[in-house]
């Protein structure tokens, strides 16, 4: 496991950190255990040609913050060709009361309208999740029904999700995160898809790198469904 990795998203949690943007990086040409990794068994997945993409995230990660636009923007331009899920990674108690936040909203089928306003609460408006209360009075300031939300909130069901979570990330071996898996084989993110010696400087660089693998692993999954 990268441990600097971990602590970079896990030092997010009291300090966030900025990102500069620059021009785009050239194209790749993705290779399996340089950019990418193929899992040791396939896990299951749902039957049908669309290939599924799964997101591995936290809220308090500035690195998923600044992923998520332009993940958005890449889901949207994928179309039909995905299912596309998020999970939001476990990280004990701390992380729990996020956990909760995003399982929540899905089980409301709010993450399309709150999905990027509980990063923007975070990484721009200071608000913490550091617990219950503040995640359920962020959702009624923002807008949700207190009630709805946090019934949905300490459901059994949402409560379950969270749990799985853990579960998939060792199932999926994610040691960090922003991490994607495409087609229950390969997994691949920012990081990995930009080894030392990679010409993509920023952050924005290195993440529309890994857009680009993420592009050639879907390809690469439909014509294997064919």
């Amino acid at each position: 496991m990268n441990m600097l990795r971990r602590l970079l998203c896990t030092a997010a949690l009291l300090t966030l950190s900025g990102v500069v943007s620059a021009a785009p990086a050239g194209p790749v040409a993705p290779k399996e255990g340089v950019h990418y990794n193929v899992l040791p068994q396939k896990l299951d997945t749902p039957a049908g040609k669309p290939v599924e993409v799964i997101e591995f995230f936290a809220y308090y990660c500035p690195h998923c913050n600044v992923f998520e636009p332009l993940l958005a923007d890449w889901v949207k331009k994928q179309g039909n060709n995905i299912v596309f899920k998020r999970v939001h990674v476990a990280g004990g108690a701390r992380v729990l009361p996020q956990q909760r936040l995003f399982y929540a909203l899905d089980a409301l089928g709010l993450v399309g309208q709150y999905h990027t306003k509980a990063f923007a609460a975070m990484h721009e408006q200071g608000v913490r999740f550091a617990n219950d209360q503040e995640v359920i009075d962020w959702a009624a300031k923002s807008g949700i029904d207190r009630a709805r939300f946090t019934d949905a909130y300490n459901s059994f069901g949402v409560q379950a999700k969270a749990r799985r979570a853990g579960a998939m990330m060792n199932e999926y071996r994610v040691d960090h995160w922003p991490m994607v898996a495409i087609d229950g084989r390969f997994i691949t993110s920012p990081s990995m898809a930009n080894p030392e010696g990679s010409p993509a400087q920023t952050e924005i660089d290195q993440q529309k790198v890994a857009l680009q693998v993420m592009d050639a692993l879907v390809d690469k999954a439909k014509a294997d469904k064919k």
